[in-house]
């Protein structure tokens, strides 16, 4: 029997467009009647995943930054940061490669510069941000940093590959095609899953996690049923126990009435 539903937010309940459609709100509340804990996985900042939790009315814990931070409400259950030291080396080869850098700090995102990918970034994602030099801003509390490239996605692979044997000791994943994400090593959605599952005490086969990128195998490997979504990368779908239909053809849907609701 599934108790904990762990589902990314973005190609999985989300479509591109920035809409949930009626059958996926149905599902969810369908799975809230039933008792079942429904928690967001994502990379976006709190503040942004928290606005998604309350159009959905969930009201369960939200994990964001890839994992690097747990909050129930106002409350934070657990929080893994990147170091000003860290960060500094990451900001240094971004300017050296001519990357763009998303850097949030406390859960407040900034941009060096009032660009187009800071623009694009945050008018899909209905989010606020901040312009001001990086080296003037107090590392204290670093979330994460994201590279965008919205033209050449080929760099952003490239990069994912190369860059985990220059910096070993991040956590460094491609979330989207055009973004690629540094963080704490134990700022994996993975860690995020088992710090609940053992705050829960659940078994792994009580638990079903389903996601579309490449963020999402981190997601995949914390669950007892793993679920990659029709339009999912091909790295998360061999990671899968099944593969559902695509984001527009509400898979999710598909996936929760097969394993949860048990409706065929």
């Amino acid at each position: 029997m599934i108790k904990l539903v762990a589902t990314d937010i973005d190609g999985t309940i989300l479509i591109p467009e920035g809409e949930f459609t009626k059958e996926v709100r149905s599902c969810i509340n369908e799975l809230k009647q039933r008792g079942v804990i429904l928690v967001l996985v994502t990379g976006r900042m709190n503040a942004a995943a928290s606005l998604i939790a309350k159009d959905l009315d969930i009201s369960t814990p939200i994990v964001s930054y890839q994992g690097g931070l747990i909050k129930d409400g106002e409350k934070c259950l657990y929080e893994r940061y990147l170091t000003s030291s860290e960060a500094c080396k990451i900001i240094d080869w971004a300017k050296n490669e001519k990357i763009h850098l998303n850097l949030y700090n406390d859960d407040i995102l900034y941009s060096e510069t009032d660009c187009y990918e800071i623009q694009r970034y945050c008018n899909n994602q209905h989010t606020n941000y901040k312009v001001k030099n990086f080296s003037d801003i107090n590392k204290d509390k670093i979330n994460k940093i994201l590279a965008i490239d919205y033209n050449n996605k080929e760099r952003i692979s490239k990069y994912e590959k190369e860059l985990q044997e220059i910096f070993p000791e991040l956590y460094i994943v491609k979330s989207t095609p055009y973004f690629l994400e540094f963080s704490n090593k134990e700022a994996s959605k993975y860690c995020a899953v088992k710090y609940l599952q053992k705050l829960w005490n659940l078994k792994d086969e009580e638990i079903l996690t389903i996601g579309d990128q490449n963020n999402d195998i981190a997601l995949l490997e914390a669950g007892g049923i793993k679920i990659a979504m029709g339009n999912a990368t091909e790295e998360l779908k061999k990671c899968a126990d099944y593969i559902t239909d695509t984001v527009y053809e509400n898979g999710f849907v598909t996936a929760m009435e097969k394993f949860v609701l048990k409706k065929f």
